[in-house]
């Protein structure tokens, strides 16, 4: 019953003492090991894949506009995301 006891306290002590580490202020923000020089180039490149996907996107939305069937025009999308997205619906993929 006392061992109950004790661990019943100890666990309601543990949201006090995570308040009392936080009392010195806030923690400055991690800070990312990553190259800022490849962090700009990989930047760069996720802005030219969004460029493919939004033309590969705009094509399909007018080729469905003209008539065309919706698995061919799926067809074409998916033809035109390869290698840069996945799915028939073209979601991109991100490396890392």
């Amino acid at each position: 019953m006392k061992l109950a006891l004790l661990c019943g306290a100890l666990f309601a002590l543990i949201p006090v003492m995570s308040m009392a580490a936080d009392a010195d202020g806030p923690k400055a923000p991690a800070r990312s090991a990553v190259d800022p020089a490849l962090e700009a180039q990989h930047t760069k490149e996720d802005v030219r894949r969004h460029r493919i996907m939004a033309a590969a996107h705009e094509a399909a939305a007018k080729c469905q506009e003209s008539g065309r069937s919706e698995d061919a025009c799926n067809a074409e999308l998916a033809k035109a995301c390869q290698g840069i997205a996945y799915g028939k619906y073209c979601g991109m993929k991100h490396p890392d």
